[in-house]
Order: structure tokens, then C-alpha cells, then sequence
């Protein structure tokens, strides 16, 4: 008997339960190690993911010595078509619970038939239901939730690698095998397992200690840069985790930012409509701009051409990266929807077209915590003033003149003193009256 391995967000071979469940399974044969790229998922993807994607993939094929299947097509029918050309046994995979995996998951096993399709651990320390309230409804509230889930806990890493499983090669078959996507794209962060591996031990080693106090400051290098690595899989929470000493500060706070990413997986989970829908529809009769002036603001959003540097220096930070730092994120997103009062879900869209890190769960409930209309939501009177926000923590102004070249010479980096470098725009809004009017139309939903 042989098994079939469908790599999704997993792309490592160390701590992967799946693989783990699959060398179990597979008799004398084997396991064939596959990944098929599915063409809605591709149309979905930002450039950079799909970059990043590639640059893992190419990985993985590397680390398994060319023994990795490369297949195009839905899954639903790519699947079986794999299975029964090695007359697999089993199918295993790491459980997804996003929408839309769920419901390709759900098809799959019907055409599968008798084959079973064995789910084995997921991208979470805490998998999505897992933690509930006691009467079984899900939190809608973080702090409670991150109580519960401490308590459930998670198990030590995965054994597996290499070594796990003999590898079925995929040149003997007849599949064909397509080419791993390669947008010719250089990204701020190399992929693979073992770079992610490397990044970890290098920010447990020199960032962690002092993670609660710098990682607010895009100024500074003081992010763990493990996200795309999370989105991914080249790298398990769980393999993080086992190398923290929880009696630090820094890594109480890090074990925290990870339960939050946890939380936004179970939202999603068990509101699915919540990944473009107000998740509080209270908000549904919020006033937005949608005309052509909004639009045209919305291009300078997206520009980095709003006027307000630190605005400015995130969205261009993204345009140039795929990246922008998490409290840069919070402010652009602030300005967007209660500065220029656009629906947050054009924000989140351009979002997951550029970051190299978008995930849905934490993309879509990250904006709606700054819109007002989501679990655990900022108060609807919560507006981030940009220059104040720069102030805090960019207080040097490294951060606005490393991503604004206008501003470089400029020692009124905030522009208190209104006057303004040649070629920087003026403000396309007065933030003042704009906080006042988005106020005005929160206050009018009570």
C-alpha cells in the first residue's frame, strides 16, 4: 500500500503531524509527496504570495531530493486522479479550516469515495473549536478566549522529517507535473524551512528579550518576521512555542500575538460570512464614501501620496515590500476607514493583493478591530491621529525618511511647522474635521 501526502499551508517536513500520520499509514510502497495549485487560488493571490509560494515549494522539492509533485488543476479532482494512479491507501493532509477550504475539503472526500481522507493537526497551536465557552458558543471576545485556550494547551512538536517516510518519486508516474510558480519577484524575506527556522532562532536569540517594548517601533528591527513562515507552514507554532522560557516578558507577549492569530482562525471558523461581511451587523448602516472622489482618495491611500508621512511611509513600505509593519497597519488602516470613511473591505482587499503575509482570518478581522465592526472591535471612537502616532513611535523619524525620500533632509519630520518639501503633497484631508465627521456617523448608528 501507498499513501498520498497533499502539502497545503505546510510546506516543511519537521514537526508535521500529517506527515507523521501518512509514513504510518503507507506500506512497503511508500509516500508520494504532493502539491497542487489550484487555479482560484492563484487568481486570489497577490504576486508576492505567489512568489513566496514558489520560492517554498522550490524548497521542499530540494529538501526532498526532487520527490515532490507539482500538479495544477482543483483538487477535487487532481486528488483522486494522484491516489489512484499509486492505488493509495489513505490521503492525508493538515486540516484547513478557512471557508473555502473546508468546502473543497467536504467535496473532495466525496470523490474520493472509499478512500478516507485522514486529517492530521493544522496550521494553529489551538485548532478553530476547540475553545468554547461552556456552554459551547464560541468566544467573541479575546481576553476570555486566550484563558481557555492557555488552559487546553497543545502537544510537544511533531516527529517527523526526511527520514519519516520512503518517498515515492513522482518521475516514475504518469502525472504531469507542472512548473512552481516564479513571478520573478525579490522578496524582503527568504522562504523555505530552513530559513524560517534560522529566522526564529535568530529573533529568540537577539529579539525576544526585548519583544514587549520594540515591537511597536517600525522604527526598529524588533518583530519577530515570522509571519509569511506562519501563513505558510515552512515553519509550526508549535516548534516556536518549545523554544520560549514563559517566565520572560518578551515571550508572555509573543505567546499572546499568537493566540490572537489563533482567536482570528476561530472567528472565521464560526462566522465564515465574517471574511467580507461586518461581523457586528450593527454596522451594516454605516455611511461610507463610494463616489469618484472617494476613489480618487483611495489611489493616494494606495500611493502612499496622502499627505500624513507616517500613512505614507507604511503604504509605500507595502507598495516596495509586500510588508508593513503591525502598528503601521492599525494607522493606514484607521485613516482609511474613519479618515477618508472608505469601507474597510477595500482596504483588506489591497492588502491581500501586496502582503507577502495576508492571511485571511488575521487580514480581514485586523481591519475590522480598526473599523469598529468586528469581535473585540477598537471603540468606534478610537481614531489614530497620525502625527501624534509618529510621534510615539517613530520618534526620530527613521522610519518616515527610510520609505519617504522626500522627507529625508527635513528635520520637521511630522510637519508641525506645515511647510512642506518639494514634491510631497499636501494633505488630501484635515484630520481634525474628518474625526469629527467620522464620530458623526458612528454616533448615528445608536
Amino acid at each position: 500500500m501507498a499513501a498520498l501526502l497533499w502539502f497545503r499551508r505546510d510546506l516543511r517536513l519537521s514537526d508535521h503531524p500529517a506527515l507523521a500520520s501518512a509514513s504510518g499509514a503507507a506500506g512497503h510502497e511508500g509516500v508520494l509527496a504532493c502539491f497542487v495549485l489550484d487555479p482560484r487560488l492563484e487568481a486570489s493571490s497577490g504576486r508576492r504570495r505567489l512568489q513566496f509560494l514558489g520560492d517554498s515549494l522550490r524548497q521542499l522539492r530540494d529538501d526532498l531530493d526532487g520527490r515532490l509533485l507539482v500538479t495544477r488543476g482543483k483538487p477535487e479532482k487532481e486528488i483522486p486522479r494522484i491516489a489512484n494512479e499509486i492505488s493509495a491507501s489513505s490521503v492525508h493532509i493538515s486540516q484547513d479550516f478557512a471557508p473555502f477550504g473546508q468546502r473543497r475539503d467536504e467535496r473532495l472526500r466525496a470523490e474520493l469515495d472509499s478512500v478516507p481522507l485522514v486529517a492530521t493537526g493544522s496550521p494553529y497551536l489551538v485548532s478553530p473549536g476547540r475553545v468554547a465557552k461552556k456552554d459551547g458558543s464560541p468566544y467573541q471576545v479575546f481576553t476570555p478566549f486566550f484563558r481557555s485556550w492557555r488552559d487546553a494547551g497543545w502537544r510537544a512538536p511533531a516527529r517527523s522529517g526526511i527520514d519519516s517516510a520512503r518517498w515515492i518519486d513522482p518521475s516514475q508516474l504518469r502525472v504531469r507535473q507542472c512548473k512552481i510558480p516564479d513571478p520573478g519577484l525579490a522578496l524582503h524575506v527568504v522562504a523555505g524551512e530552513a530559513a524560517a527556522l534560522k529566522q526564529w532562532k535568530s529573533f529568540v536569540d537577539h529579539g525576544l528579550k526585548r519583544y514587549g517594548e520594540d515591537r511597536n517601533r517600525p522604527d526598529l528591527n524588533g518583530t519577530s518576521a515570522m509571519s509569511a513562515h506562519l501563513k505558510f507552514g515552512t515553519i509550526h507554532p508549535r516548534t516556536m512555542v518549545a523554544d520560549l522560557d514563559l517566565r520572560g516578558a518578551g515571550a508572555q507577549t509573543y505567546l499572546r500575538e499568537l493566540a490572537f492569530r489563533d482567536f482570528y482562525a476561530d472567528v472565521l471558523h464560526n462566522w465564515p460570512a465574517s471574511a467580507w461581511q461586518n461581523w457586528n451587523g450593527s454596522f451594516d448602516a454605516i455611511q461610507t464614501d463610494t463616489g469618484a472622489e472617494a476613489k480618487r482618495r483611495f489611489e493616494s491611500w494606495k500611493a502612499g501620496e496622502t499627505g500624513f508621512p507616517l500613512v505614507d511611509a507604511g503604504m509605500r513600505q507595502l507598495r516596495e515590500t509586500g510588508f508593513m509593519h503591525n502598528r503601521v497597519r492599525m494607522i493606514v488602516a484607521s485613516f482609511l476607514v474613519k479618515d477618508l470613511h472608505l469601507p474597510w473591505q477595500w482596504g483588506a482587499k489591497w492588502f491581500l493583493d501586496q502582503l507577502v503575509d495576508g492571511d485571511m482570518a488575521s487580514n480581514q478581522h485586523g481591519w475590522q478591530w480598526c473599523a469598529g465592526c468586528g469581535t473585540d472591535a477598537a471603540p468606534y471612537f478610537r481614531v489614530f491621529n497620525p502625527t501624534t502616532q509618529a510621534e510615539k513611535f517613530d520618534p526620530s523619524g527613521d522610519y518616515i525618511r527610510r520609505w519617504i525620500p522626500e522627507l529625508s533632509d527635513t528635520d520637521d519630520i511630522d510637519l508641525r511647522k506645515g511647510e512642506r518639501p518639494q514634491g510631497y503633497p499636501a494633505p488630501i484631508v484635515d484630520h481634525g474635521a474628518e474625526r469629527a465627521e467620522a464620530l458623526r456617523r458612528y454616533q448615528s448608528l445608536s
